[in-house]
């Protein structure tokens, strides 16, 4: 299962829509078999315009005031063995997982822990945990209005590759974010250690 992670659109800002900055984030969304998006959408408009890549559940994030089926406070999913949560806010995300999952998740332990908020990429495992914050599409690092990240999940029974996605350069504004890529394998979660990558990235 190929999923989409999406946080922080804040729309409408400067731009009404993410096509406005280009079609980097709708083309890297493309064949994807489910959407999540982990909060501060702030207008039903950019879940409409989500839903035309896959079906959408949200994280309602502290800026999200309007009411939308699609949108829980938190959201857990199962898929292929792994266990998903998602919620708006994990920070400090440099505590320990047991800690923030008792605060943000209400103690509901999971194997993935997603989340937005702090508009700056973030990928890891710990604690047999894997962490992962997509970042902003368009207001990445809280900089100016640009291109910045997204989050692609790709899982089977066996393992989950996880991937921070830069979405390129806006027209004079750099974009400030750095890929990532991590993999886990479900015979090593069980072993939590680290193996090696063809390209010499690591797998856990």
């Amino acid at each position: 299962m190929r999923i989409g992670l999406i946080a922080d659109t804040h729309l409408p800002s400067l731009v009404r829509s993410l096509d406005e900055l280009g079609p980097q984030t709708a083309d890297a969304l493309r064949g994807i078999d489910l959407l999540l998006h982990a909060g501060d959408v702030t207008a039903p408009s950019v879940l409409d315009w989500c839903g035309q890549f896959s079906d959408v559940l949200v994280a309602e994030g502290n800026n999200d005031l309007f009411h939308d089926s699609r949108m829980a406070k938190r959201q857990f999913l199962d898929v292929e063995g792994w266990r998903l949560g998602m919620t708006h806010e994990l920070r400090p995300e440099s505590r320990p997982i047991g800690q923030i999952i008792d605060s943000s998740l209400d103690g509901e332990l999971v194997d993935v822990l997603i989340g937005g908020d702090t508009h700056v990429e973030r990928l890891e495992f710990r604690e047999n945990v894997l962490l992962i914050n997509s970042g902003s599409p368009i207001l990445p690092h809280h900089l100016s209005t640009r291109l910045g990240t997204i989050g692609i999940l790709e899982i089977t029974r066996e393992r989950i590759h996880a991937e921070i996605v830069v979405l390129g350069n806006s027209e004079g504004a750099r974009n400030p974010c750095m890929p990532m890529v991590l993999e886990i394998t479900s015979a090593a979660r069980e072993a939590n250690k680290v193996m090696p990558l063809p390209d010499g990235r690591d797998a856990i």
